[in-house]
């Protein structure tokens, strides 16, 4: 059974870090692709970025570009997205997810086929 557990999330002013870690268990995730994603209230979710498994790739939104890094750690089973310069408009529910069988962008981009999701960690924004 694929668990998926965020941790990380908090408040922090604009222009300040945070580093999300996802743990997973009940698979192999070096056989997956993993990534982030995230929902502000009203909004539909949305692919933050992810990272195929294998030869490493990444996906990032055109949002996040040159502030987020999304890394994996198969050894481990942990995956993480290190948040820089957080503005405003990143405050969501940001969730791990896991695919099997994808790369990195169309997992990013196809969220909705996902079907292995955590609970979310809250991040928030705000001075």
């Amino acid at each position: 059974q694929v668990q998926l557990v965020e941790s990380g999330g908090g408040l922090v002013q604009p222009g300040g870090s945070l580093n999300l870690s996802c743990a997973a268990s009940g698979f192999t995730m070096g056989d997956y692709a993993m990534g982030w994603f995230r929902q502000a209230p009203g909004k539909q979710r949305e692919g933050v970025s992810c990272i195929s498994k294998n030869d490493g790739s990444t996906y990032y939104s055109e949002s996040v570009e040159g502030r987020f890094t999304i890394s994996r750690d198969d050894a481990k089973n942990t995956v993480a997205l290190q948040m820089n310069n957080l503005q405003p408009e990143d405050a969501a529910v940001y969730y791990c997810a896991a695919s099997w069988g994808e790369t990195a962008q169309p997992m990013c981009v196809r969220w909705y086929a996902i079907r292995s999701w955590g609970r979310g960690a809250l991040v928030t924004v705000s001075s």
